[in-house]
């Protein structure tokens, strides 16, 4: 049974107020929490209509059983330009290599189900990018999944670098990542897209999107999936990271 709307609009009022401010807190109240997948994804909507921001990208993954992994992207916290502000912990920001696909026109909602072959003829660019991590809850690993999907699946924007080869990029399942900061430090990680084909989560979300009256528009980017789990990076240095024979993206954070 879905939860009323009262829940709903209570926890969109509190976690749309902790994106505003950036602060954390606790776990919702109990009354409010969502229970279901349908519910969390209610908050979501109730928060991106408190915060009267456009949807500029979208984050997503393939569904496992009975979950869902999608969350909108402010227009305001997607950033292509550096130095990049972000909220930090402890002067650290939390960040994930991704890819970044870019739509060159609408998947808009309709009668027919998309194919893949639709949503590649719409992707116009494929880019590097960093989705930049931050939980409107103090211990979001305290939290059920449901909580965590409400909350945006604990994203605080994103960092779009350089165009790449698409079709290149299409084929790079995994690819070794290199990370060196301005004090000399070097980090190497092996890199593996959660899958095969780093479109399908893409092509899972413009038919979720399609069946649930929504869709994707022009200018929208839609980032699929970590290639190197989460790690910290420190503001105020110049990074750059290297993302294989792909290219490289070099960022400089500062604290919000």
């Amino acid at each position: 049974m879905s939860q009323g709307p009262f829940p709903v609009t209570s926890a969109a009022t509190i976690l749309a107020a902790r994106r505003r401010s950036g602060e954390q807190g606790p776990r919702l109240p109990e009354r409010c929490r969502p229970l279901q997948v349908d519910t969390a994804l209610a908050i979501q909507a109730a928060v991106t209509k408190q915060l009267g921001d456009r949807i500029g990208a979208w984050k997503c993954g393939m569904p496992a059983e009975s979950s869902v992994v999608l969350a909108p992207i402010y227009t305001g916290t997607i950033h292509a330009a550096s130095p990049c502000a972000a909220w930090a912990h402890a002067g650290q920001v939390r960040v994930e290599p991704e890819l970044a696909f870019i739509l060159g026109r609408d998947l808009p909602a309709r009668d027919a189900p998309y194919t893949p072959a639709d949503v590649d003829a719409a992707i116009a660019r494929t880019h590097l990018a960093l989705e930049l991590i931050n939980s409107r809850y103090s211990d979001p690993a305290d939290a059920a999944f449901a909580e965590n999907l409400a909350d945006g699946l604990l994203n605080q924007g994103l960092f779009i670098g350089p165009q790449v080869h698409g079709e290149k990029a299409r084929g790079a399942g995994m690819m070794a990542i290199r990370m060196n900061l301005e004090t000399g430090q070097e980090v190497q990680l092996e890199g593996r897209h959660p899958n095969a084909d780093p479109r399908a989560p893409l092509y899972w979300l413009a038919e979720f999107l399609r069946r649930n009256g929504q869709g994707l528009q022009a200018g929208q980017a839609v980032i699929t999936g970590s290639y190197a789990g989460s790690f910290e990076v420190p503001v105020e240095q110049q990074i750059t990271i290297r993302y294989g024979d792909l290219g490289v993206l070099t960022v400089r954070f500062t604290q919000r």
